[in-house]
């Protein structure tokens, strides 16, 4: 009697799905790359060491990755509503003692260490709604009424990102919640009035609600040219480099527009630039291709999960994910408006790294247990 049975392991292992895995970790080294190359600039002091903390930062979610894998998504009970108020407190302490920087709060510092609480709002705010959903099933599909309590769920925090200012990843989660009411079964005459409601509140929203910087960018995303060396010079540097790249791109390390610092913030916001001027097209859409790929998995493991909560669940971290590659690719090329959302996997950042890892964890343990009863 042999000791392993290889057959045995190799089955039980091709049994799970860990694509979303492996996809995840084929993204992340892709964006060590670009890291790499965008912050070892002759002209951008200050950046040596960031290579070093992204893969500490890494390190670290990877830990995390592996321990949302191993819990049991369906024993976390109450506590997800522990983590939900936990959150909004941070949010709150933000608010009052979060560190500034570039005219916003979004930062708690501990000593050298920085906290983005809204960061981790993307995962709470995801579970809090799942559970919700979970536990309140309407058969015949939800009205507007019935989305009061989940869309304050998501609205409260959303608040109190938006006044740091963060108006993007404030929108972020709104999006993320409204992609969830879509897998919950709305009734369609809901979904188009809150459309209406939305249409109508935008002249409302940009008149009185946007600070002046934030009504700029706006503008500026439909005419970059009124002003290329103030608010238009990121998307016009952006568009530059990922034009300048063209088919095959100029090779790594050798972009002029990252290695002389035309491009602004190229090893988080524009990370996506680097790639697409260094590796040009062939690059760009390979990186697109992945994303696909992983989405395409995510919902997969979605459609499949064993129960109510891990379909949602899954469906959540896929849109977080999902919309953040969305609006940052789409605000490099400039389809959307410059924004400070990060690219998963690929800018630099530590609560980042660790965030999407978390969700991607969360994702893999819902495949797993599809098997397990």
């Amino acid at each position: 009697m042999r000791l392993f049975d290889m057959t045995t392991i190799y089955e039980k292992l091709t049994k799970y799905d860990f694509n979303v895995v492996f996809i995840s970790i084929i993204i992340t080294i892709v964006g060590l790359f670009n890291i790499y190359s965008a912050t070892n600039t002759a002209s951008v002091t200050g950046t040596a060491g960031l290579f070093s903390h992204q893969l500490i930062f890494i390190a670290i979610g990877l830990v995390f990755m592996t321990f949302f894998i191993v819990i049991d998504y369906r024993r976390l009970g109450k506590s997800i509503y522990i983590a939900y108020a936990v959150n909004i407190l941070l949010l709150l302490a933000v608010l009052a003692i979060g560190r500034s920087a570039s005219g916003a709060r979004r930062w708690l510092a501990f000593g050298p260490l920085s906290l983005q609480p809204s960061e981790f709002m993307k995962i709470t705010g995801v579970l809090t709604l799942a559970r919700y959903f979970s536990n309140d099933m309407n058969f015949d599909g939800y009205t507007l009424r019935d989305l009061l309590v989940p869309t304050a769920i998501i609205a409260i925090p959303a608040g109190l990102i938006v006044i740091e200012p963060d108006l993007g990843s404030g929108l972020l989660l709104m999006m993320v919640a409204f992609s969830i009411f879509l897998f919950v079964k709305v009734q369609w005459r809901s979904l188009v009035i809150l459309a209406l409601v939305g249409s109508i509140s935008l002249p409302i929203i940009y008149n009185f609600v946007l600070k002046d910087y934030q009504r700029n960018r706006v503008l500026t995303f439909l005419d970059p040219a009124r002003d290329p060396k103030g608010s238009g010079y990121n998307s016009i540097q952006s568009r530059i480099a990922v034009g300048s790249g063209q088919l095959i791109g100029k090779g790594h390390m050798k972009g002029t527009q990252t290695q002389l610092n035309f491009l602004p913030e190229h090893h988080t916001d524009f990370i996506y630039s680097v790639l697409a001027e260094e590796h040009g097209f062939i690059g760009s859409v390979f990186l697109v291709i992945l994303y696909a790929l992983l989405f395409i998995s995510a919902i997969r493991v979605g459609s499949r999960a064993g129960d109510r909560l891990g379909a949602l669940i899954a469906i959540g971290c896929t849109a977080v994910i999902f919309w953040h590659a969305f609006v940052n690719i789409g605000m490099v090329i400039g389809i959307m408006p410059v924004v400070g959302v990060t690219l998963p996997f690929m800018s630099y950042g530590g609560t980042s790294i660790i965030v999407n890892f978390t969700l991607i964890g969360l994702i893999q343990g819902i495949a797993i247990r599809r098997y397990m009863f």
